[in-house]
């Protein structure tokens, strides 16, 4: 590790980015979890919501998660547009930064929101996190597609993971000790700092982003791409990799969702003193950060270098499939948590690198327009679909949502097999530069 990072200043600043992007993100997502399940519906929803449901007779207190989802879905649709347009018509060195500016700048407005507790300020706060979460993110693994080629990027993701890994583990811990100093409005700001030292990390890996386009004579983002601001979706509709992609994310999604889902209930019946299951919870979130930091530190680059990206894929695939099979069987929450950590830590410490090295392959359209589709839009209609579905399949019990959840494993792991197939197909080193859609 120590011989890497003297050899690559590039993987210097890629860890320090995403360390502090993940940072920023976990410290927020307490505030986000709470707002999510606060029972005060005014601090959640605007007055003139409430308004209408209740002259319909509608609670909207017990479909809280549900309208939340649904709404971070339609948000996502309608700022797709907005993102292609802004990737199509400027630089990257133009749009990058205003990504994170933008960031940036709604925390101070919610700073100001929760300073003077305005109403319905958690509802648009849950959202928000989730669209920031889902672009930010997105936007920094194309950014890492453009720094490193497929070589550098089977040696080096799993440390940049590790970052993300260890600010994930920060974030949290920040919150705690900083929350009853500072309160909860004050986070905020804490976390547009970490924001800030993301835009000195973009400015400092333009030289290495540009090195590596002029090596491997990809096109230039220093130029606008052009294309349509709706190219990402015709790019995931035509292109084999990017349907196949797309496809595992959203069965991805749904195995994640149906076992969070239904793991809440399990809790909810089996620890009903909040002690316990706050613990519980805890007890879980430390064991898939501990386990996904050791395999990301001591197996994803070995694992990638040596076999490529099908085991990275088809590993985690298969082990859920057995973990839900288990489950169907005896849904208790011992076995309920060994299920959760190896399907978080699987998809963090394997499943997300593997398929972000498939992105160093593909033109910037498909890296910054196409992903950026997979990973919001049908990331959150995945989050959608099976929000709903549990809260059907949860009328018949755990051991219905958990048979029925084997299925979707299924579905699952013949995607994996898919993106494994499609993507044999694709250069090494990534498109020269395909004409924009």
């Amino acid at each position: 590790m120590r011989a890497l990072l003297a050899e690559s200043p590039p993987l210097w600043w890629s860890l320090l980015y995403f360390f502090c992007l993940l940072c920023g993100y976990y410290v927020l997502r307490p505030v986000r979890d709470a707002m999510g399940a606060s029972g005060d519906v005014s601090a959640v929803f605007p007055p003139g919501v409430l308004a209408w449901a209740s002259g319909r007779g509608i609670d909207l207190g017990g479909y809280t998660l549900q309208v939340l989802f649904t709404t971070t879905f339609v948000v996502m649709v309608l700022l797709q547009p907005l993102y292609g347009a802004l990737v199509a018509h400027f630089p990257r060195r133009v749009f990058l930064p205003v990504v994170y500016l933008a960031f940036i700048a709604c925390l101070f407005g919610f700073h100001a929101l929760f300073v003077h507790d305005v109403p319905g300020r958690g509802g648009l706060f849950f959202v928000w996190v989730a669209v920031f979460n889902m672009f930010a993110v997105t936007v920094f693994w194309s950014y890492m597609a453009d720094v490193f080629d497929n070589d550098h990027a089977k040696r080096f993701y799993g440390f940049i993971g590790a970052g993300g890994t260890i600010g994930a583990l920060a974030g949290p811990a920040l919150t705690s000790a900083l929350v009853g100093a500072i309160g909860v409005a004050n986070l905020l700001l804490v976390s547009a700092g970490f924001l800030g030292i993301c835009l000195l990390c973009i400015v400092k890996l333009r030289p290495w982003a540009l090195r590596r386009e002029r090596l491997n004579r990809d096109a230039s983002g220093e130029r606008a791409m052009g294309g349509s601001i709706i190219a990402g979706l015709k790019r995931v509709a035509t292109s084999p990799i990017l349907r196949a992609l797309a496809v595992l994310m959203f069965f991805g999604v749904g195995v994640g969702t149906l076992l969070y889902n239904e793991q809440a209930a399990i809790v909810k019946a089996f620890y009903p003193d909040a002690r316990d299951a706050t613990r519980y919870y805890s007890l879980i979130d430390a064991a898939v950060n501990t386990t996904t930091l050791l395999i990301q530190l001591v197996l994803t680059r070995w694992l990638l270098r040596r076999h490529g990206v099908a085991p990275a894929l088809l590993v985690p695939a298969f082990a859920i499939v057995c973990g839900y099979a288990l489950l169907a069987l005896s849904p208790l929450p011992i076995l309920v948590a060994i299920v959760q950590v190896a399907t978080r830590a699987g998809e963090f410490s394997l499943g997300k690198p593997g398929r972000e090295t498939i992105y160093t392959r593909v033109d910037r359209e498909s890296r910054y327009k196409g992903k950026a589709v997979i990973d919001t839009v049908v990331y959150r209609a995945g989050d959608l679909s099976f929000v709903w579905l549990h809260k059907w399949l949860a009328v018949f019990g755990s051991r219905v949502v958990f048979a029925v959840g084997v299925g979707v494993a299924g579905c699952l792991a013949l995607a994996a097999w898919r993106v494994v197939r499609v993507q044999r197909d694709l250069p090494e080193q990534g498109a020269v530069g395909e004409p924009p859609a």
